[in-house]
């Protein structure tokens, strides 16, 4: 499936929340997040092609698989807490999806910093 296919999903079950929601409003929420999670679990399946262009990358250049596996941390991170923050919101918890998304910056942080130590590291040697 394609965006066009994704966006056409999604707007379907949007369209058909919004006349649900006339109805029972509870149902709606199950609706969207049912479209959601089918969304979320497809791009999760896009997963595989990205790791199969790392390890192309990592073949073409020798680069320490330690920064690209980082790398795919940070995407994951950010997929993850974007699509619980966006459900978060949608339901009409707000303050929840904020927390969400704080958190998955502060976990991109906390998992970026070896990086950046090897990166001062490597400043500190060029400067002595």
């Amino acid at each position: 499936m394609t965006i066009m296919t994704m966006a056409a999903a999604a707007l379907a079950a949007v369209m058909l929340a919004v006349q649900m929601k006339a109805v029972k409003s509870e149902y709606s929420t199950y609706l969207i997040m049912a479209a959601a999670f089918f969304i979320f679990f497809y791009g999760i399946g896009k997963l595989k092609i990205i790791m199969e262009s790392m390890e192309k990358i990592i073949s073409y250049i020798k680069v320490n698989q330690v920064y690209l596996t980082t790398l795919l941390k940070m995407i994951g991170i950010t997929y993850v807490a974007e699509f619980a923050s966006g459900i978060c919101k949608d339901a009409g918890y707000g303050a929840m999806g904020t927390q969400i998304e704080i958190f998955g910056k502060l976990s991109i942080l906390a998992v970026s910093m070896p990086i950046f130590l090897a990166l001062m590291e490597t400043l500190q040697r060029f400067m002595a």
